[in-house]
């Protein structure tokens, strides 16, 4: 286990000291797979019962007492996991899938069962059986990876994590939440980075959840704090300086076409559009423009943009590379927020903001024209970064380290495939 940047918030002296409490539950937990029947595929007591834990679905906000008082059982459980030995190591060697017979399962099974993804009901056996197919799915689930039921590189990869290194993350996401158990406000929005998913949460519940596109390791998304304040439909796009250096230069080097092709228009300091011609593209000279996008389908933040006071000039915005959603690793930004079905997350804003329904703000778009909207009353939003959490007993989710802000590297688990 590496530990390059620094080991765990709570340290290793933690677990040893507190181990004790969780340790009686998980002995009986590997005590009793040693000892459990080698079941067949298809037994007569078979049921939908396959997980020890609750559902993974929850509308429990990230942010809440609640899932600090979780976390904090899972971290209980966690330590006594670690003192036992905590779970063994599934060869990554071959497809596992519904079906599939073969001594690893056996592995599999132990594994899944600690972590309390399959019941000890479920019994030791070779075959990769419909209990061990829910639970996997479960386990893909907790991880944020899609629930298919088949062991894959990234599967193997947050299953083979060890036990030690999950509990440090739960420790040190526990720091995170409860910074931020207080009053949030009675509506927010909420980005959980390494997630790369936002949480629309009104009166301690989760109302609307969306996936988002998050920035880029090289380019990452900020921690931050505000309160969204406007909308703008059909959206001028500025582009960045960092995107004129880095993207629009270098495309235009390629191709002298690319500003027209995409409506793209420089802007002098007089405000006056300039001839693209005029510039030596060989130099740095263009970034000294501005670089404005009309409206439109094509636009970089197609129909809205979420706009709210920050020091990082982030936003939160549509996009027209809805394809860009069904990645399973998410982080594909310059450092905004793209929000998959944006018109939702604007409708639910804009409630209580006199005369923008969701038939205006539908009207809106189809004008193409650029309208920007005053909310009534501002909403908090917070950008965050957790990587770990717990929504009930037993069902504890974990995330990808994608910043490399937890403190072990095996926690970066993309950048490491």
């Amino acid at each position: 286990m590496k530990t390059t940047r620094r080991f765990f918030l709570s340290g290793a002296g933690a677990i040893a000291a507190t181990a004790f409490a969780g340790a009686a539950s998980a002995q009986d937990v590997i005590g009793d797979i040693l000892k459990s029947s080698r079941r067949g595929n298809w037994d007569d007591t078979f049921d939908a019962r396959a997980s020890e834990g609750g559902k993974v679905a929850s509308n429990l906000p990230i942010f809440s007492p609640q899932t600090v008082s979780y976390i904090e059982q899972a971290v209980g459980r966690y330590q006594g996991i670690v003192a036992q030995g905590g779970w063994p190591i599934v060869p990554a060697t071959k497809k596992l899938k519904l079906g599939v017979v073969d001594a690893d399962v056996e592995v599999l099974r132990k594994r899944l069962m600690i972590a309390g993804d399959l019941s000890l009901n479920a019994g030791i056996s070779p075959a990769f059986d419909t209990y061990v197919d829910g639970a996997v799915k479960r386990f893909q689930a907790r991880h944020g990876l899609p629930s298919d039921g088949v062991l894959g590189q990234y599967s193997y990869a947050a299953m083979n994590v060890s036990a030690p290194v999950r509990l440090g993350q739960l420790e040190t996401n526990l720091v995170r939440l409860r910074s931020m158990s207080g009053d949030l406000g009675y509506r927010y929005v909420m980005v959980n980075i390494p997630a790369a998913q936002i949480e629309a949460v009104e009166n301690g519940r989760v109302v609307l959840r969306h996936t988002a596109i998050v920035g880029k390791i090289d380019r990452q998304t900020p921690i931050l704090n505000s309160k969204i304040n406007e909308v703008i439909v059909n959206p001028y796009w500025n582009a960045p300086e960092s995107i004129v250096r880095k993207d629009i230069i270098p495309l235009m080097r390629k191709n002298p076409q690319y500003l027209a092709e995409n409506s793209i228009r420089i802007l002098g300091p007089d405000g006056n559009e300039m001839d693209p011609t005029t510039i030596d593209w060989n130099t740095e000279d263009a970034a000294k423009f501005r670089f404005r996008q009309d409206p439109g389908a094509g636009n970089a933040m197609a129909s809205v943009k979420i706009n709210f006071p920050n020091p990082h000039a982030v936003y939160m915005h549509d996009t027209p590379q809805q394809s860009l959603f069904s990645k399973l690793m998410r982080f594909d930004s310059s450092g905004c927020v793209r929000v998959q079905n944006v018109r939702d997350l604007v409708t639910w804003l804009l409630r209580g903001t006199e005369g923008w329904d969701r038939q205006r703000f539908e009207q809106t778009i189809k004008s193409g024209e650029s309208t920007p909207v005053q909310l009534a009353d501002p909403v908090p939003v917070y950008f965050t970064y957790v990587s770990a959490w717990s929504t009930g007993d037993a069902v504890v989710h974990f995330r990808d380290d994608i910043y490399a802000r937890d403190g072990v590297d095996e926690l970066q688990i993309s950048s490491a495939l």
